[in-house]
């Protein structure tokens, strides 16, 4: 999984690079039609019906249960039988035990199960169902693997990662391979399906197995999205690891990212979970995964003010892991906010995302000295993106987040952390898609634990990025024409 997301984001921008999109058909074997707009938006209703047709119940939630089983298998082949020597005695004592907040390796609980979640996720969508009904698939597959995956206590905080967090992930990871699979920009079929299957595997699963029957596009009615991935280096500015050992000094990094349905395009309307959202993965020599992020309106409405603004606001879904060598952080949230871009002048544009919210957080030092370094808890939380562009040529992206991660919900009722974790880059469009930008990073958590001295931990890095963009342009929106 991990090398399939980075692996096809090349496509991914590549499948975009500023040529008219053509419209799939609900057989993607044939060419589409050149349409205008109205044509267009018809064509989409259509193949909504077609979906709606041909969508089963029964199929995912067969699916749901084998992957749960194989997966159980794997592991008890793997790690032998120990947590996976599921009876019928461990279901019903699960059934009736209360449930826990386990303590199990951080990146199995908050990166493997939000993974193992948008499976669930990818198979329902991918077999028709709406988001919020393959939402309800995700909770309950989460559940019968808390009960009958596995013989330890059901564990409320991989219930959250897996049947909250991993709809959030899976679904951005399904709308990405969808817009593959809808817009032919001249590469192979083949090539398709496999950048499709790669980012989302339940989907090509589906797609694969049962033929024409899910083979029909999922509709994104046509999204403005910016894309781009960086390939670079990165290298360290400050740096005060706590407890934290091996930190590596310089990285080799990837990053790839995606704005999903911004605000101003005429027309696109934000009916649907998730018709806006971001996406974030970076890939870092010095710890391997360092960022998955996805945040998406859950239900929202688009709005104006005058002829120069234009905004969604509503209820966002969010799921973060960030690991800057020294600690990890993950959240799963729900917050309230609002995305927008302003024209300042006839070729300056600021957009801007702000965010408050609060959600589920579980926080840790990594390569730490000891393990008491570890918790979960409700935790209130606030971001704030702001992207100058100007004339298609430069943007500045400033990124600021916060996280206290407080004793409610929490096995450890006198420990709290304070994560604050802020990024600004400058982007240089040098021509085409093409673009070289400068990022800097700092991220600081600050803790505070029963029996233990106040912690601080800090890691700054500045990096110099080639960048591929998915348009020749730097991402701002122009509904003026």
């Amino acid at each position: 999984m991990r090398r399939g997301l980075v692996g096809c984001a090349l496509a991914v921008c590549l499948h975009g690079t500023g040529y008219a999109c053509a419209q799939a058909t609900s057989s993607v074997d044939a060419p589409a039609p050149a349409h205008s707009t109205p044509l267009l938006v018809d064509a989409a209703l259509d193949r909504s019906f077609d979906i709606e047709a041909r969508k089963s119940f029964a199929i995912p939630a067969a699916e749901i249960v084998g992957f749960d089983f194989l997966l159980n298998r794997f592991n008890r082949h793997r790690e032998g039988p120990g947590d996976y020597d599921v009876s019928m005695a461990s279901v019903r004592r699960n059934l009736r035990t209360s449930w826990v907040a386990d303590n199990d390796p951080f990146a199995v609980n908050q990166f493997l199960h939000p993974l193992q979640g948008a499976m669930y996720h990818g198979f329902a969508r991918s077999a028709g169902l709406t988001y919020w009904e393959a939402l309800g698939y995700t909770f309950a597959g989460s559940a019968m693997w808390e009960i009958a995956g596995e013989n330890t206590p059901p564990a409320r905080n991989d219930q959250i990662a897996s049947g909250v967090a991993g709809s959030f992930l899976g679904e951005s990871l399904f709308r990405m391979a969808n817009l593959i699979l809808e817009h032919n920009d001249g590469l192979p079929q083949a090539w398709q399906e496999a950048a499709a299957a790669a980012i989302s595997p339940a989907t090509g699963f589906n797609r694969l197995t049962f033929g024409n029957r899910f083979k029909t596009v999922f509709p994104s009615h046509d999204p403005e999205y910016y894309s781009r991935l960086q390939l670079g280096f990165t290298g360290t500015t400050q740096n005060n690891p706590g407890l934290s050992t091996l930190v590596k000094k310089s990285e080799g990094v990837i990053d790839y990212s995606m704005d999903y349905g911004l605000p101003g395009k005429p027309d696109y309307t934000y009916k649907r979970p998730f018709d806006y959202f971001t996406f974030q993965t970076t890939l870092a020599s010095g710890n391997g995964i360092e960022t998955i992020a996805t945040r998406g309106l859950l239900y929202g409405r688009d709005y104006a003010m005058g002829e120069r603004y234009r905004g969604v606001w509503g209820l966002y879904g969010s799921y973060a892991y960030f690991a800057p060598q020294i600690f990890r952080i993950s959240t799963t949230a729900l917050s309230l906010g609002s995305t927008g871009q302003l024209w300042l002048s006839d070729t300056i544009a600021l957009q801007a995302t702000g965010l408050v919210g609060a959600g589920y957080a579980a926080v840790s030092t990594l390569h730490g000295t000891e393990e008491r370094d570890y918790h979960y808890g409700v935790a209130p939380q606030a971001l704030l993106a702001l992207r100058l562009v100007a004339g298609n040529a430069y943007s500045i992206d400033v990124t600021t987040r916060e996280y206290f991660v407080s004793k409610v919900g929490s096995k450890d009722a006198n420990n709290h952390d304070n994560v604050a974790r802020a990024e600004a880059s400058f982007n240089w469009r040098v021509s085409g898609n093409h673009a070289l930008a400068v990022k800097y990073i700092v991220s600081r958590r600050d803790s505070s634990y029963f029996g233990v001295s106040d912690r601080s931990q800090m890691r700054g890095t500045i990096g110099l990025f080639y960048t591929l963009l998915g348009h020749d342009r730097i991402g701002a929106v122009d509904w003026r024409k």
